[in-house]
């Protein structure tokens, strides 16, 4: 038993590690533009790098942020077990939102989110890509397919009978919704920003 959470303390440092790192804030900084820390929301995130107008860029950032979680996932399952593997996904999210290296101010998870789903069950991961899809395509709102698509991940994995996955997902989704919660009243006040809007 001392192993094994042994075991899953290694994976969420690994998991903190990779997820850690700032794709957005360095990506921007090799491609010579400003400090995505200055811009829009002053998050280091995929919809903030969008906002310098560099499309490049903000695919890139999305890229790296989902791949980090996924990698965690992995890399913790294939060495310790699908139980480790989620506690990689707790550790990546987490070290998306409060990296060191930034003062503990990262981004707000939904990519690493996306990315820990891929790596601990990749039907889910499909399932949140298609609701984000059709939610930003139905609304234009970034945050609202976010908030959507992660409210309903812990409840289709209980309802599909994998509880430890739904136990962990759904303290990820009240993280990433409290992470929201400006998002959040603004979409309530009607004055959210909308897919594309640089404000």
């Amino acid at each position: 038993m001392a192993g094994a959470g042994l075991s899953y303390a290694t994976a969420g440092l690994l998991g903190y590690a990779l997820g850690s790192i700032p794709f957005g804030l360095l990506l921007t900084r090799l491609a010579g533009t400003t400090d995505i820390r200055t811009v829009g929301s002053g998050n280091i995130g995929a919809t903030n790098v969008l906002r310098t107008g560099r499309k490049d860029l903000a695919a890139a950032t999305l890229l790296g942020d989902a791949l980090k979680g996924t990698a965690a996932v992995l890399i913790a399952a294939s060495f310790a077990g699908e139980r480790a593997g989620l506690a990689a996904a707790v550790g990546a999210f987490l070290g998306h939102l409060y990296p060191v290296w930034l003062r503990f101010r990262g981004g707000k998870g939904v990519a690493t989110y996306l990315g820990c789903l891929y790596g601990s069950w990749w039907p889910m991961g499909l399932i949140f890509s298609l609701v984000w899809l059709a939610t930003a395509f139905t609304l234009r709102f970034s945050s609202a397919s976010a908030l959507v698509a992660s409210a309903l991940t812990p409840v289709l994995f209980f309802l599909l009978g994998r509880p430890a996955e739904g136990a962990v997902f759904l303290v990820l989704t009240l993280i990433l919704w409290w992470k929201h919660r400006a998002n959040l009243a603004r979409l309530l006040s009607g004055t959210e920003a909308k897919i594309g809007q640089n404000t």
